[in-house]
């Protein structure tokens, strides 16, 4: 059962109301065993009265006026499911629909069910006295045994299930067959394209005046909302236009995550990606577009320790970003900024079009994509973690996302592990709440710093190689097989989902008294190993928890961090707390786990949900020889 539902997330875009199901039902019809899907539309009238004594399309309703007949509603519904745009299109189903009154009885609203009512497959009508027929008719059209292999394929069909992103750049070379961009995604892609195209010189017909208009794309999303997923598409869509196109990021973790799991070789790779601090030197002639990721990781200088003074930046690193292109694209979500050396607002984005003399075009995404599609989750998390002004509630199951609070590490671990194994993507995050050891020796091996009772991990390596035991190194991290031995913290999650997060919250946030407190650690050497350990719990962040960093821009920081990990998974989130007074909060709200069935265990998914996450393609000269033979015939339109 799925309630209030759209005919697709395009719904949105429609001009007035979107049409909202009430009910939609799904199963499978009990003799021909395909799917079977019922509409319904819920009505709280007690009595209707006819209007035009020629017609029932319209009747009315006490205190309510004028009302169309329900079936002319459930027709609408009904359209969009079935026709050739619909979700239903090309299945082998059944498909019909019905009123239910419940506030009624078949006499007072006789004029319903008269002979020159609408008729259909959509326009049967139920009243509370009409029960037991409700029932027997339902048993004519579902089979015993429930409808989730139906309502997976629905939600994906709907476009609520998404293919996770490195998988579809991995499946989608050349064909919008896996990710496709759906809604407020799909219209911001194409305005984006369009508009840069009247700016960009057309290379077959180039103008006789050239065209020095400087244009500035700033869209601003929370996580899940297809930042991303827009940025590939559109770089693929003006890289095929013949323009040069390059994909930066202030994100190590996901161009490297990009790299691995999508298979390019280090010059493939260069050729398309790269960093913000890559632009300290604009290249000549400047690009056509640059298109900029995880923007709100932007620095106020281009710097690092490595380099000689004079490739240093000596000008705001927004600025050389935009001296490097003709059009400047910018994916921005201020809540995910966690360090205190991070810029990228958009004031800033805006400040620097305005000073540059260059026109800003904003676009806004609201559809959530990750999290199982779930608004209410990160609405919820965003809630009780006081990233919002909302006041949190508990959490109420949606079918999309689950929740639920561990007792242990262990049993935090043996959920994830579990998962992993049995072929979903899954990882332990935590707060930034223990010190952090390099790799030791020549061997690289991993201090288990993360250390509850006696239980002991270590974080995701801080190395740019291999450590012992295969341990990946931080940048891939998140898309290794061998990353599920390590703990990752908030600097090698973002831009990155799996199926399933562990994530542990550590002393820096605990509730006190009705309130988030929190606190900054401090640490102290083993004797025996003089290996760093927690003497006072709270954060090791050592940018965060810096003398520096004022007590509010502390808990800012610390509460987006928890965010960021909160919102990494697309079915189910695990929480465990060290401090057991914030755990106890954390299981009042989430409430009770509906566990019978419901939990979204790959054993418990139907087989049409147990998408197993692809390997990583061949790397290579041959791996790029393969895909120009794929790609001179692949057809012109191009996801990435």
């Amino acid at each position: 059962m799925i309630v209030e539902c759209a005919v697709t997330v395009d719904e949105a875009n429609r001009p007035g109301d979107p049409r909202l199901i009430d009910v939609v039902l799904l199963g499978q019809h009990p003799v021909e065993r395909r799917l079977s899907v019922q509409l319904v539309e819920l009505k709280r009238w007690s009595t209707v009265t006819t209007v035009d004594r020629a017609t029932v399309e319209e009747v009315h309703v006490p205190g309510a006026g004028r009302k169309k007949h329900p079936a002319l509603q459930l027709r609408e519904y009904y359209e969009g499911f079935t026709g050739s745009r619909g979700p239903l299109h090309g299945l082998d189903f059944e498909c019909g629909g019905f009123a239910y009154l419940h506030n009624a009885t078949e006499d007072s609203v006789r004029p319903l069910i008269a002979v020159n009512a609408p008729t259909g497959a959509y326009a049967r009508v139920y009243t509370s006295d009409q029960r037991e027929r409700l029932i027997s008719d339902f048993r004519e059209h579902f089979a015993d045994g429930g409808g989730v292999p139906a309502t997976e394929l629905l939600l994906q069909r709907i476009g609520v299930r998404n293919t996770p992103l490195l998988d579809a750049m991995i499946c989608s070379r050349g064909e919008d067959t896996v990710f496709t961009l759906r809604g407020r995604q799909r219209k911001v892609a194409d305005q984006i394209v369009d508009r840069a195209g009247r700016i960009l010189p057309d290379l077959e017909c180039p103008a006789l005046v050239p065209d020095d208009r400087r244009v500035v794309f700033l869209v601003i999303g929370g996580p899940g909302t297809g930042k991303s997923a827009i940025g590939l598409q559109i770089k693929a869509e003006l890289e095929a236009s013949g323009h040069t196109v390059k994909y930066a990021s202030g994100s190590p973790v996901l161009n490297g995550a990009i790299q691995e799991h999508v298979g390019y070789g280090d010059r493939e790779f260069k050729e398309s990606f790269t960093y913000f601090s890559n632009f300290v030197t604009p290249p000549d002639p400047p690009l056509d577009v640059l298109i900029c990721d995880e923007a709100q990781s932007l620095r106020e200088r281009s710097a690092s320790r490595f380099w000689k003074p004079e490739q240093q930046g000596n000008k705001p690193q927004v600025d050389e970003l935009l001296d490097s292109s003709r059009v400047t694209v910018f994916f921005l979500d201020e809540d995910q900024s966690v360090r205190p050396n991070e810029v990228g607002t958009v004031d800033l984005i805006e400040d620097v079009a305005r000073r540059r003399d260059a026109t800003l075009v904003r676009y806004a995404l609201r559809e959530q994509f990750r999290c199982g599609g779930s608004d209410s989750y990160v609405r919820w998390v965003r809630a009780v973690l006081g990233v919002s002004n909302e006041e949190p509630e508990q959490w109420t199951p949606d079918g999309l996302m689950h929740v639920e609070v561990a007792d242990s590490p262990e049993e935090l671990e043996r959920v994830i592990r579990t998962e992993a194994l049995a072929g979903a993507s899954a990882r332990m995050v935590a707060g930034y709440c223990w010190p952090w050891t390099k790799p030791i020796g020549k061997e690289r091996r991993l201090e288990a710093d993360v250390r509850i009772g006696d239980w002991h991990r270590p974080w995701n390596a801080d190395s740019s190689a291999f450590c012992e035991n295969g341990a990946p190194p931080s940048r891939i991290w998140g898309v290794h097989e061998k990353g599920l031995n390590q703990v990752g913290c908030v600097y090698a999650v973002r831009g990155l989902e799996w199926d399933w997060c562990g994530v542990i919250l550590g002393g820096d946030m605990v509730r006190r008294d009705g309130r988030w407190v929190f606190r900054r650690g401090k640490e102290r050497k083993d004797p025996d190993t003089g290996v760093k350990r927690v003497a006072v719990s709270g954060s090791f962040d050592p940018k965060v928890r810096a003398d520096s960093i004022g007590d509010e821009e502390f808990a800012r920081l610390v509460c987006r961090a928890y965010y960021v990990l909160m919102t990494r998974a697309s079915r189910a989130t695990v929480l465990y707390s060290t401090d057991e007074e914030t755990r106890a909060y954390l299981k009042e709200m989430v409430g009770e786990v509906q566990v019978d069935g419901l939990r979204p265990t790959w054993e418990n998914l139907p087989v049409e949900a147990r998408v197993p996450h692809l390997p990583r393609p061949r790397r290579g000269r041959r791996m790029r020889k393969k895909r120009r033979n794929a790609d001179s015939q692949a057809p012109d339109s191009y996801l990435f």
